[in-house]
């Protein structure tokens, strides 16, 4: 008998207390069919737990040392300059609006996504099946689209069916505009139009359905008030999947589900920025930090490295713990104590305290960073309720933010129903994906 279909459902930002609270009760009833059906765990996010590097994490089934997406803003060594894939408008303008865009629509999928990481979509095309997604921006397939915007000229691969917010449409679906009005929810409200086209016409063996408005109004607000917010939003989109297959018992009765969050939030009170508390000497250091995170570059002939760079924020309140690679060995340096650490043979050999790192898995995701040959010198994790500026002096102090490698910004909901594989990682997700369809998994975590 074929493996039924799947449908992965990503709900941006949506913490797993929030999740649990939308499912026992009458506000999320979409949600609450799907939990009462399902296998509910608390999963594990990646570092930095940024939506760029958390959804390339989602589509490989690998770590940034897998697909090399190491931020949100990050220093290209080979073209000496700043890649900045959105942490706000000002952020891109800092970067050069049109590079920025260019980057964020083409270059993250063409030439930033590693060339030998193979996204869910390729897998999945290769071996015969039609895999679809809706606004996920790894997208990265073997069909190839141009542009419904005519300033954006360059050709992009993605899924056979292929939706992202209206800039590339694989079929006409009679979707409303994707941008035009955020803040009341426009974008998953393109992606229901989308998913309902879709589910009616069981256009799809894999559908990626990627809902961003929990984020954006956890962002603005804070995760409590994105609950009151947008969780309605979110439930309806989510209901419409389950109305266009005539409804939730006909929906499971045609498609496996998994439903997962691609990182958490917390509250962020305070900001500061980076690159001031490392004072850079000119030509020396360049600082790529947005968010909770923040990744340190030294530059050819820079005479500090990046010991000396984190023994610097020892004693900054809005720094937790600071990162790098020595040898064969990463080092966590917190509160002017270090801890080594290194995998051998399945496990962690360590020495110094390991309480530095105390977070959930910590070690495999802070290596896995340290890995990625994009990567700063430096990684830096911001304490809780700090946030560390953007490019363009922006922050979301009074609300939430994420990246960091604590358990708020870390942990994520994760729902099966119909995957055999017990899933515990955002990267499990494709590898059991694949399984599923009995598609041999091409990829190894750390």
């Amino acid at each position: 008998m074929p493996a039924k279909k799947v449908v992965l459902i990503v709900v941006d930002g949506m913490t797993p207390a929030a999740f649990e609270r939308a499912v026992d009760g009458d506000r999320a009833p979409a949600l609450a069919y799907l939990a009462a059906h399902g296998d509910y765990r608390r999963g594990v996010s990646v570092f930095p737990s940024l939506t760029p590097v958390c959804l390339s994490s989602i589509a490989t089934g690998g770590g940034p040392h897998v697909h090399h997406i190491p931020h949100l803003v990050w220093w290209h060594r080979a073209e000496r300059r700043i890649v900045e894939y959105g942490s706000s408008f000002s952020a891109l303008r800092a970067a050069g609006l049109t590079q920025s865009i260019t980057d964020t629509v083409y270059n993250m999928n063409r030439q930033h996504l590693a060339a030998d990481a193979v996204t869910v979509y390729e897998a999945l095309d290769d071996a015969g099946f039609v895999s679809a997604a809706v606004n996920i921006t790894c997208y990265r397939g073997h069909t190839r689209y141009v542009s419904k915007v005519p300033w954006l000229t360059r050709i992009a691969f993605g899924p056979k069916r292929f939706f992202y917010y209206g800039v590339f449409e694989s079929d006409k679906t009679g979707a409303p505009p994707a941008l035009r009005s955020r803040a009341t929810g426009s974008t998953d409200a393109y992606a229901a139009a989308v998913g309902r086209w879709l589910v009616t016409r069981d256009g799809f063996d894999f559908f990626a359905y990627y809902l961003s408005d929990f984020d954006y109004t956890s962002h603005l607000h804070g995760p409590a008030v994105a609950e009151d917010v947008s969780l309605a939003r979110i439930d309806a989109a989510v209901q419409t999947l389950l109305d266009a297959a005539g409804g939730g018992d006909a929906f499971l009765e045609r498609y496996a589900v998994v439903v997962a969050s691609d990182h958490g939030q917390t509250q962020v009170e305070q900001a500061t920025r980076l690159d001031v508390l490392l004072a850079p000497e000119e030509n020396e250091i360049v600082v790529a930090a947005s968010n909770r995170a923040g990744q340190v570059y030294l530059l050819p002939g820079a005479r500090v490295d990046a010991p000396g760079l984190a023994a610097r924020l020892d004693g900054e309140p809005s720094v937790e713990i600071a990162l790098w690679r020595e040898g064969d060995h990463a080092v966590a340096r917190r509160e002017g104590e270090e801890l080594r650490f290194r995998p051998v043979d399945g496990a962690w050999e360590t020495r110094g305290d390991e309480s530095i790192l105390d977070h959930p898995d910590a070690f495999g995701r802070s290596w896995s960073a340290l890995a990625d040959p994009n990567a700063g010198e430096l990684l830096v994790s911001a304490t809780e309720g700090w946030e560390f500026a953007d490019l363009g002096g922006r922050h979301h102090a009074g609300g939430g933010s994420h990246g960091s490698l604590v358990e708020g910004d870390s942990l994520v909901p994760l729902l099966t129903i119909g995957v055999e594989a017990e899933i515990n990682r955002i990267t499990e997700i494709t590898p059991a994906v694949l399984a599923h369809f009995g598609v041999g998994a091409t990829l190894d975590a750390v």
